[in-house]
């Protein structure tokens, strides 16, 4: 009975060695984290680079305005196109579309008409009566 009692401290105080060691051993380490932390912000003699901030990604320009080209019913041989620059322009425009007919026609387009053909949107227009008859133009 003496010798289980001797073995029985003897298994306690080891228990207690290890919970020591345990405890020591992670007081140990999170000394060594505060004392990282305290000299990774404190400035000691190897400083660090800042950290730069995020560059925001560039908005998209908008697409360049391209030449719109009309689709022009019965046509014999009338073209009808806005250029690039008369889309930027904007305003009121009377196009040509006599092409390589033998006569001419217009057609009369508004600002708010540009504007909607600038953004891609469908316009349809009749243009002028001329030699007898006229054609429907829409662009878009």
């Amino acid at each position: 009975m003496q010798e289980q009692k001797q073995e029985d401290r003897t298994v306690l105080e080891t228990i207690i060695d290890r919970r020591q060691f345990t405890l020591a051993s992670a007081m140990a380490i999170l000394s060594g984290v505060a004392i990282t932390i305290t000299s990774g912000c404190g400035g000691g003699s190897s400083p660090t680079a800042p950290t730069p901030a995020p560059t925001p990604a560039p908005t998209p320009a908008p697409p360049a305005a391209a030449d719109k080209t009309a689709v022009i019913g019965s046509n014999h041989g009338h073209v009808g196109t806005i250029t690039a620059a008369q889309l930027t322009a904007g305003g009121v425009l009377s196009l040509s579309i006599q092409g390589t007919s033998a006569h001419n026609h217009t057609v009369d387009l508004t600002a708010a008409d540009m504007t909607s053909i600038a953004a891609n949107q469908k316009v349809s227009k009749e243009s002028s009566t001329d030699n007898g008859h006229s054609h429907s133009v829409t662009f878009n």
